[in-house]
């Protein structure tokens, strides 16, 4: 019964370390793979109580392979030589912009970010903060008008133009969609600024757009480069790790807080396992000084903030 117990892990390791990604509902099993590890100590546990030595050599290869996947989440690595401008950046999903528009400003007047992006930003929510004072705070913006989930923003306080990157957009109506920015800094340097928002790795026609929405995402190189925002993907997802290896960090992975889950949050029961979709990705030159996540009432993501140090 109990090499029964433990294959289902087995094979969760294979999946995860290959990477394949079968067409059924692994794409959002995957993005538990920390619960997982922590469960695979329940096998190796009772292999020890029954003293059975293949068992205890199967389970404990395989709990060893989930602690590969995970743990190095947990440790802080180390940063690139860095002494140019430091940037905060927030990034938040309004939950089809639920939050309401005076703690959206009170949060920035609190945490005081240099680039706020902004997902499922609709038009009146634009309106309404704008009213607010956001724009006192954050004087420039660059906004892709919309309703529901597929508007965005990015407010800076530093000016802010259009980016002639060009990102492929989703073939379906009614799509999350990036926004691309270029934020010109003081002294005349310029960062490329990505608010993301990937569609949801779901049934139907949603599968096929997530992984595009990912693939469409610039690769680091060039011009520095930050991606924030909702990624609907966690670091146990291939495609992910793809765009992170053409040369970017993640900024929670690289302070030790890779295991900070930032979804779902609202509505749910305190005990309903969460991930970590929301990522900030930093070109590899840029140095990455502090990470953390923050809530803000009524949407079901945590916000993300996070302090870099340009090269």
């Amino acid at each position: 019964m109990l090499w029964l117990v433990l294959v289902p892990f087995a094979g969760w390791v294979v999946l995860r370390l290959t990477g394949w990604e079968p067409k059924f509902a692994w794409s959002q099993l995957v993005s538990f793979t920390p619960y997982a590890a922590a469960a695979s100590l329940v096998p190796l546990g009772l292999a020890v109580l029954l003293r059975n030595g293949p068992l205890i050599t199967a389970a404990l290869a395989v709990t060893c392979c989930f602690a590969v996947i995970v743990v190095p989440r947990a440790i802080p690595e180390g940063n690139p030589e860095a002494g140019g401008p430091v940037l905060r950046v927030m990034a938040i999903n309004l939950l089809h912009s639920s939050v309401l528009p005076e703690e959206l400003v009170r949060t920035v007047e609190r945490e005081r970010p240099d680039v706020l992006n902004m997902l499922e930003f609709t038009n009146l929510m634009g309106k309404r903060v704008d009213e607010l004072g956001l724009g006192r705070l954050l004087p420039y913006k660059v906004v892709l008008p919309g309703d529901d989930s597929e508007g965005a923003a990015i407010y800076a306080r530093y000016p802010l133009r259009p980016a002639d990157i060009h990102i492929a957009a989703p073939a379906f109506d009614k799509s999350p969609r990036h926004l691309p920015a270029v934020l010109s800094l003081p002294g005349g340097r310029e960062v490329d600024v990505v608010a993301v928002h990937a569609c949801a790795p779901s049934e139907g026609w949603r599968t096929a757009c997530w992984a595009s929405s990912i693939r469409a995402l610039p690769a680091a190189g060039g011009r520095l480069r930050v991606l924030a925002g909702d990624f609907n993907s966690t670091l146990d997802h291939s495609v992910l790790r793809e765009l992170i290896s053409s040369g970017y960090r993640d900024a929670a992975d690289v302070t030790g807080k890779g295991l900070s889950m930032t979804w779902p949050y609202y509505e749910q029961p305190r005990l309903f396992p969460k991930v970590a979709i929301d990522h900030v990705l930093a070109d590899r030159r840029i140095a990455v000084r502090g990470f953390q996540t923050l809530r803000v009432p009524r949407t079901d993501h945590r916000a993300t903030l996070t302090e870099l140090e340009l090269p």
